[in-house]
């Protein structure tokens, strides 16, 4: 499975998998975090991988690196998103106080999940970016250099 193809799958996952404020929302959570942590950690080792010499078909490490960033701050938006997740799935929703208490954790959950979902569009992105086959495999050639006159002074 490519880098791509990983990061479709996870993506698919997520989406299959809804957040809602219960038992199985946090389920969820906790699974798309491990799921995240997961490909972040497989993108760093193809990356790491991709510096040896002779690596064919996997993406430059510049563009695993960017990704795996990209996956990092997924990560970090959905744990953030546990706080409010828990709160809201802890805590009794009886009263209109409670109710009116628990919109900024509504707010703050809804903002992380969004902010986390915008990472790991942005990791996809980062992977569809294509190099060149050529100028992958293919070091540069080196710069020629003008003749230089020598005067006698």
């Amino acid at each position: 499975m490519t880098a791509l193809d990983a990061v479709d799958a996870v993506t698919a996952d997520i989406h299959d998998h809804r957040i809602t404020v219960d038992d199985t929302g946090l389920f969820n959570a906790m699974r798309h975090i491990d799921l995240l942590c997961h490909l972040t950690t497989r993108m760093a080792a193809d990356a790491e991988y991709q510096l040896a010499p002779n690596i064919a078909d996997l993406p430059p490490a510049k563009t695993l690196g960017v990704s795996a960033g990209h996956l990092g701050q997924a990560v970090a938006h959905y744990t953030q998103a546990l706080a409010p997740l828990i709160t809201l799935t802890t805590t009794a929703r009886d009263t209109l106080q409670h109710k009116l208490d628990s919109l900024g954790h509504h707010s703050s959950l809804r903002i992380h999940l969004d902010d986390a979902g915008r990472a790991l569009a942005a990791a996809r992105t980062a992977l569809e970016v294509q190099q060149p086959l050529a100028a992958a495999s293919a070091p540069a050639p080196a710069p020629r250099r003008a003749p230089t006159v020598r005067r006698r002074a």
